[in-house]
């Protein structure tokens, strides 16, 4: 037992390591009052394009060092086909813009690419739907406002690609912010256990005011609950009979992936081997509880499969597993690279972290942010690379914010801004973020007039990545 004091009854003098300055000292929301002085709500609706800013298209070959270069006009095509798409693929740009603006120096571990299109639904351990951030590649601690104005922005521009007009796009970015600012202010308000597990799933829309979305959100759910393992296995992959040298008795029957390239493709040996062997060192990462349902699973097959506009050109497989039925489970590896944001971050005052492993860090920040994550998450390392190890189609299902109605847009941002407010709650004080935003809408003002500008910025960015494909000099394969 740990005494209020922070000692254990007993044991004269001596402190429990994480306690030495507990309980908290002062009134977080009054120190999260105080920093308007410093930094005035107002201020977060600037957006200076700094002279060192670096050349747009110069920054997408940048962020294609080290990826495979095979797969660069992939990516390069997804990110030229709108404002938002490019938005989608330039988290770092973003990461330098944002360095520049004003911040009140309180820190959370932040999603670093939140996006519009990165909250989604996915299953949990019983089979459940949760919604939640679902995307942590560039992950951090660092600068709250980061995510919201990345967010805002993308609102911005969905919405223009949706066809809506200006109010409606500079609405949404305002209603996720006052969701935001309000969640956060429910959050500190409440008991800390209380808030930790505040507003379930099932109660999203009511708080957030969002019942425009219903349908839509359950059109996306019923979609979720079919996207699993097994269809994905039913449609990529093969009946095989076993010959003896790949595993397992001769003329035992097995599945193995068909080819669909680009997307989807076979790998030599020795590469599916190492893969399979670093399953291994992933099973060190769970916990134990987590073994015995693993142990009772053999691998059949793995193959290589092309991810989202961010990640595009990683090194991402898939491994089919199958249970004593012929039940399959999937398992993505993916590479993980340090975050775009990592730069950034000494600009903005934070330090940048020492990270000994970027599949780590990537598991780490999921669980820090997330109230219900995949049970399976873990690590490895593959061929001196690291990478993240989760399930594949786990009942994973999303919006996609530029096909939503105008009516519907503006719900999206509240839902949105409230699942990034209860995320960031679970590493920063909620009363010292709270306390700062306040009760009027001067922020939320404030960031959408932000993202409005930079809005702008990232259609004039586009335009450049276009003007450059079309003469040329970025090679650019569209419709992948």
């Amino acid at each position: 037992m740990v005494g209020l004091d922070g000692r254990i009854p007993g044991q004269r003098g001596e402190r429990v390591a994480g306690f030495a300055e507990w309980p908290a000292q002062g009134s977080p929301k009054k120190e999260g009052k105080a920093l308007r002085e410093r930094v005035p709500r107002t201020s977060h609706a600037e957006f200076v394009v700094d002279g060192g800013r670096p050349d747009p298209v110069a920054a997408v070959r940048e962020s294609n060092r080290s990826r495979l270069p095979e797969l660069a006009p992939i990516r390069v095509g997804r990110m030229a086909a709108s404002p938002f798409a490019f938005l989608r693929g330039s988290a770092g740009l973003m990461g330098y813009d944002l360095a520049r603006t004003p911040m009140t120096g309180i820190g959370a571990q932040i999603c670093g690419d939140a996006h519009a299109a990165n909250f989604g639904l996915y299953g949990d351990a019983r089979g459940g739907l949760v919604i939640d951030l679902n995307d942590f590649d560039e992950t951090v601690h660092g600068p709250w406002e980061w995510d919201l104005k990345r967010l805002a922005a993308s609102l911005v521009l969905a919405g223009r690609e949706a066809g809506a007009v200006e109010d409606t796009c500079q609405d949404a970015a305002r209603d996720a912010v006052g969701a935001y600012r309000r969640t956060m202010r429910l959050l500190a308000k409440l008991p800390v256990l209380d808030a930790w597990n505040a507003i379930a799933d099932e109660e999203l829309v009511s708080h957030a005011d969002a019942r425009d979305l219903l349908g839509t959100l359950e059109r996306v759910s019923e979609k979720a609950r079919k996207n699993t393992s097994a269809r994905f296995a039913a449609k990529s992959t093969e009946r095989v009979e076993r010959d003896g040298d790949e595993g397992g008795p001769a003329g035992a029957v097995g599945r193995r992936f068909v080819d669909s390239p680009p997307v989807l493709r076979r790998v030599p040996d020795g590469e599916a081997a190492a893969v399979a062997g670093a399953l291994g060192e992933y099973l060190e990462t769970l916990t134990e509880d987590r073994l015995p349902l693993l142990a009772r699973y053999a691998i059949q097959d793995v193959a290589f499969r092309v991810v989202g506009t961010g990640s595009v050109g990683l090194r991402s497989y898939v491994v089919l597993l199958l249970d004593h039925r012929g039940e399959p489970l999937v398992l993505q590896v993916k590479e993980a690279r340090p975050s775009a944001l990592l730069p950034h971050l000494p600009v903005a005052g934070f330090k940048a972290p020492e990270t000994a492993h970027e599949g780590h860090r990537v598991v780490l920040g999921q669980k820090r942010m997330q109230v219900i994550s995949d049970f399976m998450l873990g690590w490895t390392t593959v061929g001196g690379r690291p990478f993240q190890v989760r399930q594949f189609r786990n009942r994973k299902g999303s919006v996609d914010p530029a096909a939503l109605a105008a009516d519907q847009l503006d719900d999206y941002g509240r839902m949105t801004g409230a699942l990034l407010a209860r995320a960031h709650a679970h590493s920063a004080d909620p009363r010292l973020i709270a306390g700062y935003c306040g009760k009027n809408d001067r922020l939320d003002d404030a960031m959408a007039r932000f993202a409005t500008a930079y809005a702008d910025r990232t259609e004039a960015d586009h335009a450049l990545l276009v003007g450059a494909v079309k003469e040329g000099r970025v090679a650019a394969e569209a419709g992948v």
